[in-house]
């Protein structure tokens, strides 16, 4: 039997394994992905153009970062209270609110432009991903069995980043096409901010699924509002170990990744459409990342996984902030938002796994307060940095933060395991 023959056999069977997870998706997880289609194509357009709309106002990259810190840090602070709330509406209510919150914030940004009512919308749109956020992974666990679960968590990510390549490369393009409409140029405030209203129509519709959802309303009485503060003090090592890696990474995160679209055109000097395409197709990498990240995770490990894919990433980070090139560092950019992306379903998957049933909200609002962490503060410094400084140290303490936390990995999961495994407990 020829060596090409068995490895189509095994890629095969490997299609087939995946296709049999696929299938087994309930009902309520199928809307689900309908839901997070639409609406990552909205919001695909959405951050490749806001920044945009806040620059073409006559705005700086200080207000960009302190939009980004508003946001966040209101998804921190409310990330318990609206833990709590979710379990008091429940799951269905508690995502169609979390949608319509933050469909409300980008219409109220456009329709009345100044730094003010935009910081108000950021605070309500970080209500909306708060309650989202918490919202998600309790969800995606009630919805789905044990065998397709990583399955599900993994190919919802793909599929959003997807459909948000498809939202980036539509928002490249989107301004010149209602630029005649909009009685200016395609980088004028007007172009931008017609090009926005077609992100508020499309997210309204991306609501529908989650209204044809059947889902029954959680009990009151399963969850204090004071839960994640019990539970941090009953299992403080556990809790410490699964959250501090995530707050590190988004704490890095927050101080590059907000400004990627300003930075290649500041940078790089590439226009919004050729902007528009990278992003689409590092949103396409990003996606094939993550459907491919379950048979990996099954074949090598979790955390393994974790580990491997985000230390492969740091080398490319470094060629995407410093490369002299636009080729080199666009190139670098796809490669990196691959590796780095591709095991956080993975990982948010290890982490509800790691807790009982009756705690996994409260541990989905621990975390969520961990990844809104860093992107409450960072963004901020970075937007002073960068007036400032430029882009150069940014990335380089994005570089540091990012190697603490795969070490972080490395040390509580990995070697730990390893331990347990080398020395047996008899």
């Amino acid at each position: 039997m020829s060596p090409n023959f068995n490895v189509a056999s095994k890629i095969d069977r490997g299609l087939r394994g995946y296709a049999q997870n696929v299938r087994a998706f309930s009902r309520n997880a199928s809307l689900y992905l309908i839901n997070t289609v639409i609406s990552s194509a909205a919001f695909g357009v959405f951050r490749l153009l806001f920044n945009f709309y806040v620059l073409s106002l006559g705005y700086d990259q200080a207000l960009v970062g302190n939009l980004v810190t508003t946001s966040s840090l209101t998804a921190l602070i409310a990330a318990i209270p609206m833990g709590y709330l979710a379990d008091v509406l429940g799951r269905k209510v508690s995502l169609i609110g979390g949608g319509v919150l933050t469909i409300l914030a980008i219409a109220g940004m456009l329709i009345f432009p100044s730094p003010l009512v935009f910081i108000l919308m950021n605070v309500l749109m970080g209500l909306g991903q708060s309650i989202s956020g918490v919202t998600m992974g309790p969800f995606l666990m009630e919805n789905s069995g044990e065998k397709e679960r990583t399955y599900l968590f993994s190919f919802s990510s793909g599929l959003s980043m997807a459909a948000s390549s498809v939202g980036n490369w539509i928002g490249g393009l989107l301004p010149t096409w209602l630029a005649g409409l909009a009685g200016g140029a395609a980088t004028s405030a007007a172009a931008y901010r017609l090009s926005l209203t077609v992100v508020v129509v499309i997210a309204s519709l991306s609501v529908i699924p989650l209204f044809m959802m059947g889902m029954r309303k959680g009990k009151v009485t399963e969850r204090s509002l004071f839960a994640p503060f019990t539970y941090f003090k009953d299992h403080p090592a556990l809790l410490g170990k699964l959250v501090l890696p995530m707050l590190v990474t988004s704490i890095g995160a927050g101080l590059i990744m907000p400004f990627m679209n300003i930075f290649f055109r500041q940078v790089h000097g590439q226009s919004d459409s050729a902007i528009g395409t990278l992003f689409a197709f590092g949103s396409l990498a990003m996606g094939i990342g993550l459907l491919l990240a379950p048979p990996l995770a099954e074949r090598y490990g979790k955390i393994q996984l974790v580990v491997i894919t985000q230390a492969l990433s740091i080398p490319f980070l470094v060629l995407l902030g410093f490369a002299p090139a636009y080729w080199l560092s666009a190139s670098a950019y796809y490669i990196r938002v691959a590796l780095m992306n591709m095991s956080s379903p993975v990982y948010q998957t290890f982490v509800m796994e790691k807790v009982e049933p009756s705690a996994r909200a409260t541990v989905a609002s621990l975390v969520s307060m961990a990844n809104s962490f860093g992107w409450a503060f960072s963004p901020t410094i970075s937007g002073e940095i960068q007036v400032r400084f430029g882009f150069g140290p940014a990335f380089i303490l994005t570089i540091v933060l990012y190697a603490l936390s795969i070490t972080m990995y490395w040390g509580f999961f990995w070697r730990r395991g390893k331990r347990a495994r080398d020395n047996p407990v008899i």
